[in-house]
């Protein structure tokens, strides 16, 4: 099964009917598509009463991956706002109660800054995770490339297979270690995630520039390189179960237009979703 869907529900404008009320912006969304990513948990881990209504307005079998809490991650400046590690973990599993519930929770997506190495220190935190988020479904996605630099790639998928951390394939700008490469292969039978973040190297590099964050994302895949990820996905469903593709590149507002145009060339037709809203010109 492949699953396409977008990171976050609220800026995709080319989704929503003129004048569409911002808090029923993810029930429309969930009539174009059956996953989307949460986004906002990454800033702060989201209470339960958003977590319910967020649930009761998608169909069931609609899923959320979620982002962790950046606390969790080693993004967080200064101190975080628990009075333990311990804590944070607790919120942030508490607060996945109710998706785990429902069964809507495809995993949580563990991102590590660029400043995450492979070391011995960050393999031990990576156990650690794994052992305090219990059994729910983790996602892993580096930022830097000493995971897959030489012999390295090899151990860090066996790491991954040993551990169950399911893979976080990524297109993005080749720019140094700052990157990772996009490694072709599935380390979870379940479950196999792959996030588009476009290639714009000039928007990837400027960290800490003026509206660095507006033009990190801003590309827009072409026919060509969506076709080749065509076949790379097709592959990889074969070597997982369900593969999750989410398109992250929407500086620009391209990531619906790009993630329809791989649906269409995929073949599929999702059923399920939430009834479409009727427009003006909709018979």
């Amino acid at each position: 099964m492949i699953s396409i869907g977008l990171t976050g529900w609220g800026d995709h404008q080319t989704l929503y009917p003129e004048g569409t009320n911002p808090g029923k912006k993810l029930e429309v969304y969930s009539s174009h598509f059956p996953v989307v990513e949460i986004d906002s948990s990454f800033y702060a881990i989201p209470p339960e009463r958003n977590i319910r209504k967020w649930i009761e307005e998608t169909p069931s079998r609609f899923q959320f991956v979620v982002k962790a809490y950046q606390g969790m991650t080693g993004h967080q400046r200064g101190e975080i706002p628990y009075d333990s590690v311990s804590d944070m973990f607790e919120a942030f599993l508490t607060a996945m109660g109710p998706m785990v519930e429902h069964d809507k929770l495809a995993a949580v997506l563990f991102q590590f800054p660029p400043w995450f190495h492979c070391t011995k220190e960050h393999v031990q935190y990576l156990r650690f995770v794994k052992q305090r988020m219990q059994n729910l479904p983790l996602a892993l996605e580096f930022r830097h490339q000493s995971w897959f630099r030489g012999n390295m790639r090899g151990k860090t998928l066996a790491f991954m297979k040993e551990e169950e951390w399911i893979h976080s394939v990524c297109d993005e700008p080749q720019v140094g270690e700052g990157s990772i490469p996009t490694v072709l292969e599935a380390t979870h039978p379940a479950l196999t995630i792959v996030r588009f973040h476009g290639r714009n190297v000039h928007g990837w590099v400027n960290r800490g520039q003026p509206n660095w964050r507006e033009v990190r994302y801003l590309y827009r895949y072409n026919q060509a390189e969506l076709q080749e990820w065509q076949g790379y996905i097709e592959t990889l469903a074969q070597e997982s179960k369900q593969v999750i593709a989410l398109f992250n590149n929407n500086s620009g507002g391209d990531a619906a237009d790009n993630a329809k145009q791989l649906q269409q060339m995929l073949g599929i037709e999702y059923t399920g979703l939430s009834p479409r809203q009727l427009d003006l010109f909709d018979l």
